[in-house]
């Protein structure tokens, strides 16, 4: 067989693209649920991390490091296969997302840290000078600049976060490359495995420069 009949089999990525498309549709749906829960809850921990109480302040440190410290593979097995053995049962779906959605947080709430840290502390003393409650500094003055300095790496994040669910398939659920494995078995062929790598690069590539670009621009502007 040639490289063309094995890598590129045309009959074969024809008959796997519903699967592939019915996978890239739920990875999509992983990625866009585990994102759209921990980036807010991220930045609630950076803010729980920065200013509240010492005991809370230990606690969000703790989870933003062992989160960071543990390996995907690792968070996802010990929620949908460890968790039962005391009695708790989840869907390879909220298992998946919680997984997901524990590990963003726990980098969001570092950039947001960062991003926050990164703002002259002469803003809140300005702001207390003007009589605004604290809260509201927060919401008006600080957050909306760090928002803008957290952009590029949030969004690096988020295509890690995207290439990560690849690993949901060790909890049986049906995302991109799981179809893409079970196309390949079905077909004894790797052409679907090939097709899934061109679906991750169609989708991933424009976010990837969008982070250059975003990059680029910030610098711009913080030189000027």
């Amino acid at each position: 067989m040639t490289l063309l009949d094995t890598f590129f089999n045309g009959q074969v990525l024809l008959s796997a693209f519903p699967a592939l498309m019915r996978g890239f549709l739920n990875t999509l749906l992983l990625g866009f649920l585990s994102i759209g829960i921990g980036i807010p809850v991220g930045l609630l921990i950076s803010l729980v991390r920065l200013y509240a109480p010492k005991p809370f302040r230990w606690l969000a440190i703790g989870y933003i490091d062992i989160f960071r410290a543990m390996p995907v593979l690792v968070v996802l097995i010990l929620i949908y296969y460890a968790l039962p053995f005391i009695g708790i049962r989840l869907s390879s779906w909220v298992s998946a997302t919680m997984a997901f959605a524990f590990i963003m947080s726990a980098y969001s709430a570092e950039v947001f840290r960062s991003g926050i840290e990164s703002i002259p502390r002469g803003q809140f003393e300005a702001a207390n000078a003007l009589g605004l409650p604290f809260l509201l500094t927060l919401r008006m003055v600080i957050l909306p600049q760090a928002v803008r300095l957290v952009i590029p790496p949030t969004t690096s994040n988020c295509v890690s976060m995207f290439k990560d669910t690849s690993l949901a398939s060790v909890v049986a659920l049906p995302e991109l490359l799981k179809e893409a494995n079970n196309a390949q078995a079905l077909y004894a062929n790797p052409s679907p495995l090939i097709g899934a790598a061109l679906a991750y690069l169609i989708f991933l590539w424009p976010m990837v420069r969008l982070v250059g670009l975003l990059e680029r621009r910030f610098k711009d502007e913080k030189a000027r």
